[in-house]
């Protein structure tokens, strides 16, 4: 009998995987992977890796869920999702930003990833240019890449607030031919956010040049100030995406949405159809039941803002005192540069020495990211204290 290892040696493979498979990692899962093999070690871990609500999705989705699992068959639905939620997410709209917003343009998908995917088949060809601010979420260029179209990459700072202007989305039309821009406000990793003017003047440009905007809103609801703004409050022909991950504490339920221009809606349609069938079901009963939450939501909000308070005045005492404070989501880049030029390397180190696991900046900053490390503070508050207590007794950071 021939074992696979023959067949391998043999040449199973016809032929190379695709170039376009050939995209990096996503570095802050390879982080998981890790601090899970420390705990399974028998060593307790802080984990600050990881961009995901240490909460269950709130009571009223179970519920919800308990209930369909009892009646309900739980089949395909329509690929644009139940209109019983399509519906309520556009309620949600004028909610929360006072924008009445037909329903039909609501599509439902499977998480905000599946909602790039789509969006990105949509709107852009193979070959064509698409700008993302850096540091950013890296799978936007990963994506990208693999479907055949460029990332270009704007380069932000902390004195910009780790945001691009208008002036350079308006160069970079014009010096890479771009076809559209994709922005998050809030950011991962910074938390920062586009103040309502930029926002204005960076639509305009994209107005004048004829680019597409893809708003990415999946941390809308957890901000500790001003409110995020909707790009869809200044215009309609912009893709607007977010997700019950996040603010509705459901990640790995993996449901998202996306609101289209009324144009787009078919074209839409046709690949979620072709490409998903259908976002699951018993994901969208959880996601309609999580709009009854809110209560539960907005206490957990309120543990990432007294999380918040807490890093920002005790990383300081561990010497990590570079940073732009966020206005939202539950991250704080930190710039390590006084103790490191690998932030991979000292990530690894300061969960061997420290039991802290936080992601490098090279995930979210191909270019400049040895100089930062990413924290997550969407922990217990007691979580975030004995970090920031590790943190500062660390002899790493305290010489």
């Amino acid at each position: 009998m021939t074992s696979s290892a023959d067949r391998v040696r043999g040449g199973a493979m016809p032929r190379p995987p695709s170039e376009r498979s050939s995209i990096p990692p996503f570095i802050v899962m390879d982080v998981m992977r890790a601090a899970a093999a420390r705990e399974a070690a028998g060593h307790r871990v802080i984990h600050m890796e990881v961009g995901q609500p240490g909460t269950p999705a709130p009571a009223a989705a179970l519920a919800a869920v308990e209930r369909a699992m009892r009646t309900e068959t739980l089949g395909y639905t329509l690929a644009l999702g139940m209109p019983s939620l399509r519906e309520r997410i556009a309620r949600h709209y004028e909610d929360w930003y006072g924008i009445e917003l037909p329903p039909e343009r609501v599509v439902v998908t499977n998480g905000s990833s599946a909602a790039f995917v789509l969006a990105f088949l949509a709107l852009f060809d193979a070959g064509e240019r698409v700008a993302l601010p850096s540091p950013g979420y890296p799978c936007y260029r990963h994506i990208l890449t693999a479907l055949g179209q460029q990332p270009v990459i704007l380069e932000t700072s902390e004195t910009s607030r780790w945001m691009p202007t208008a002036a350079q989305v308006d160069e970079s039309s014009t010096r890479d031919g771009l076809a559209g821009v994709l922005i998050a406000s809030p950011a991962n990793p910074t938390g920062t956010m586009l103040e309502p003017q930029r926002l204005r003047e960076i639509l305009a440009v994209c107005r004048r040049r004829g680019l597409w905007f893809i708003s990415d809103e999946i941390y809308h609801g957890l901000t500790y100030g001003v409110p995020a703004e909707t790009a869809l409050r200044h215009s309609d022909g912009v893709v607007v995406i977010n997700s019950f991950s996040k603010y509705f504490s459901m990640t790995g339920w993996r449901i998202g949405w996306m609101v289209v221009p009324q144009e787009m809606v078919r074209t839409v349609e046709r690949l979620a159809q072709n490409l998903y069938i259908a976002p699951p079901t018993v994901a969208q009963v959880a996601a309609l039941g999580a709009f009854d939450g809110v209560a539960e939501l907005e206490a957990n909000r309120r543990v990432y803002a007294a999380n918040r308070e807490l890093l920002l005045a005790g990383l300081p005492k561990a010497g990590l005192d570079r940073i732009v404070p966020a206005d939202g989501a539950f991250y704080l880049y930190v710039d390590v540069s006084r103790f490191t030029d690998d932030s991979l390397a000292f990530a690894s180190l300061m969960l061997e020495e420290t039991g802290i696991s936080a992601t490098p900046g090279v995930d979210f900053d191909e270019a400049r990211g040895r100089r930062f490390l990413r924290f997550s503070y969407a922990g217990t508050t007691a979580d975030m204290a004995e970090a920031a207590a590790r943190l500062a007794a660390w002899r790493r950071l305290s010489g």
